[in-house]
């Protein structure tokens, strides 16, 4: 995303649930304001993200108090989540090609 490391805040607590059957370490946290829609049609609130040095499949996980603050559904079955816009339902479509190609 070219953000500097000195923009990240140093995090000290590991997760669980990302890596089967190990703890995953964190390198940093960095907050972003995310956008979710079209120019006419769009939700903005800043999230918190860890940074973490491992290849997988996902490039952001997005957890419960994510889809609160958005008021939004996902349907992991088919890769979409929806949420409520100022006009109209937001729909953000994911793509399984995507997920699964990582160098």
């Amino acid at each position: 995303m070219g953000i500097p490391r000195s923009s990240l805040c140093p995090r000290n607590t590991s997760f669980y649930g990302i890596v089967p059957g190990k703890e995953a370490m964190p390198l940093r946290r960095i907050r972003v304001n995310v956008t979710f829609g079209k120019p006419s049609n769009f939700c903005k609130e800043p999230l918190t993200f860890e940074v973490v040095d491992f290849l997988g499949v996902y490039h952001a996980i997005l957890d419960r108090p994510c889809f609160t603050k958005f008021m939004a559904v996902p349907n992991y079955t088919y890769l979409k989540l929806k949420m409520l816009g100022p006009n109209r339902v937001i729909t953000i479509e994911g793509s399984f090609e995507q997920a699964y190609y990582y160098e």
